[in-house]
């Protein structure tokens, strides 16, 4: 279960007593406090707090710059115009903390984004509970042949049945021995000496579920998104990052719309990739070998001019 009796009575007594601010308040934000966006099998993505809105940027900016964006004549075209140019400072002014529940190896890529406060649930003081990642049947992927990172086709029928068996059985065969390490009482119902709970967790599997409190500002927040929500990312860390975009893109419409133009939906090209979009657009036939681009560089090139139909 995602959410434990525990954790769903908190969620309701913090949403039943609302308190007055004087700060700036996002209503779309306000829908989501509190609330648990359920992700995977046992996972989820709550807000816990938020600083800031799409105004909170506006003002960062116009202190910042001055006179120098005057000729912006709205908050939007400011937005963008901050989005479009690669200024970061004032999409900083805007913060979230997020407490999240996620399988230990999603965390240890997730955790890479080092621009941000974590704390997570220590099993050092505590003991996990029996919930692991299991993939769902059209996630359960062969390696793929041409991608190091990446997965290739669905596995099916008896190979597909095998697999989940020995995730299923694994999974519990170490939870069963990390119980019976820790127990204090033997099968016969005599005393022993538990092991430490710092040591009995090594035993556990990395499709084990942890916890933590993430806190991160909005232009390192984009950044993961990026990363994480693109088609790309591996999909177990992909689905955290989406349901993080629509709550983003509830706080800060303006903001995320212009994060979905440039970034999301943008491309950067090199120089040489510029000079080639040039000589295309006067008529020249240019190839990988005229580009003075890799392989890899040009193909990767072509992808993004190419008319995707």
């Amino acid at each position: 279960m995602p959410l434990s009796p525990d954790q769903l009575a908190e969620i309701a007594a913090q949403r039943a007593t609302p308190k007055p601010t004087l700060r700036a308040v996002s209503e779309g934000m306000e829908a989501h406090l509190y609330h648990a966006h359920e992700v995977l099998d046992h996972g989820f993505v709550r807000v816990i707090d938020y600083m800031g809105d799409d105004a909170a940027i506006v003002q960062a900016a116009r202190v910042s710059y001055g006179a120098g964006t005057k000729h912006v004549s709205n908050d939007e075209g400011l937005i963008r115009y901050l989005m479009r140019h690669w200024h970061s400072t004032p999409f900083e002014m805007c913060e979230i903390k997020l407490h999240v529940k996620l399988p230990v190896f999603v965390a240890r890529q997730w955790i890479r984004h080092r621009t941000a406060n974590v704390n997570e649930y220590s099993a050092r003081y505590s003991i996990l509970d029996r919930e692991f990642y299991i993939p769902a049947p059209d996630q359960l992927a062969a390696q793929s042949v041409v991608n190091n990172q990446g997965r290739g086709a669905v596995l099916e029928g008896a190979e597909a049945a095998r697999v989940l068996e020995m995730l299923k059985r694994d999974s519990n065969t170490a939870y069963d021995h990390y119980e019976a390490m820790l127990s204090e009482t033997q099968a016969d119902g005599s005393p022993q000496q538990g092991l430490a709970r710092e040591l009995a967790r090594m035993n556990l599997p990395a499709n084990i579920y942890t916890q933590w409190y993430w806190k991160v500002d909005l232009h390192n927040l984009f950044h993961f998104l990026r990363l994480r929500a693109d088609p790309h990312a591996q999909y177990e860390i992909r689905v955290y990052a989406d349901v993080i975009c629509k709550v983003v893109a509830d706080w800060v419409p303006i903001a995320f719309a212009a994060f979905e133009d440039y970034r999301m939906g943008g491309a950067t090209l090199s120089s040489k990739a510029i000079d080639c979009v040039r000589r295309m657009l006067k008529g020249e036939q240019v190839t990988q070998e005229t580009s003075g681009m890799s392989k890899g560089e040009w193909r990767e090139f072509i992808g993004v001019v190419n008319d995707p139909a």
